[in-house]
């Protein structure tokens, strides 16, 4: 059973948050964009044969919880704090896809005290990250929205008005993922633009902008995991963030696009943490 409860971040701002199992460890999970940040019910069996409580939260604007716009990624490791304080938690991992992994690294980085390792599946890289060709790889339909991203809010906007249902550079496997398990996220997508676009226009801006921290002063165990064909958040992405974060460890997925690197590493990832 999943618990849902709001708590207030330090100014003000309410944050929607889940708990679920009572096991000793403590994953918080960060979630994609666009998708709200109830705990992935694929890994709920795992979780519990490893003794693992997940919490999670809706990021600022999605579901339950109050926009910031004008955010950077930093400020995802003071909303992650809070809800840990108000949950009751300590100590705690971090694990993440796609567009939570910079969430999860901020955590990583900012709360050094209490993160104990970060699991990172398909995460995107800084946009300035030196020698990294940041597009290089991508679908069309998100270098498009990204690039519009890196002109600012105005033409940020404009391309999510006029692009519609646009069909994400997802791989036959991604899809094939999504008709099993996986289909999972149409319960956390749906809900996540139940209000609209702003939040994952906020999302998108704060990947492109100055994340307000570096990989680089990371100290806890990472792990950072990655479809080799993935067209979303092309493979480089984790190689570099692997290169940039001390000690951390790569684990690539042969094959796997942004969506079926789940299925295939998931409760492996899991184990990791609890490893």
């Amino acid at each position: 059973m999943v618990t849902e409860t709001d708590v207030r971040a330090a100014d003000g701002r309410t944050l929607h948050t889940y708990s679920r199992g009572a096991g000793d460890l403590v994953v918080m999970w960060h979630h994609g964009t666009p998708n709200i940040g109830s705990p992935p019910a694929p890994l709920f069996a795992a979780a519990d044969h490893l003794g693992i409580r997940f919490i999670g939260y809706d990021r600022p604007g999605y579901g339950g919880s109050t926009p910031h716009q004008g955010r950077d990624v930093a400020s995802a490791a003071a909303d992650a704090a809070a809800v840990a304080d108000a949950l009751g938690v300590g100590r705690f991992a971090v694990m993440s896809h796609s567009g939570g992994g910079p969430c999860a690294l901020a955590c990583a980085s900012l709360l050094p005290d209490r993160v104990t390792a970060a699991a990172v599946v398909s995460s995107p890289a800084p946009f300035d990250a030196a020698g990294l060709d940041w597009f290089g790889g991508m679908g069309p339909a998100g270098e498009a929205t990204l690039r519009a991203a890196a002109a600012g809010r105005e033409a940020k906007e404009a391309h999510e008005k006029a692009a519609g249902d646009t069909a994400p550079d997802f791989q036959p496997a991604d899809w094939a993922a999504l008709d099993g398990e996986w289909g999972w996220f149409g319960s956390v997508v749906g809900p996540a633009m139940a209000a609209g676009p702003g939040p994952l226009i906020d999302d998108d801006l704060s990947y492109v902008n100055p994340w307000g921290f570096d990989p680089a002063t990371i100290t806890a165990r990472a792990l950072l995991v990655h479809g080799t064909a993935d067209l979303v958040v092309p493979a480089a992405h984790g190689s570099w963030l692997a290169a940039r974060i001390p000690g951390s460890a790569l684990r690539p997925a042969e094959g796997e696009g942004h969506i079926s690197v789940l299925p295939a590493t998931a409760v492996a990832a899991l184990e990791w943490i609890r490893g």
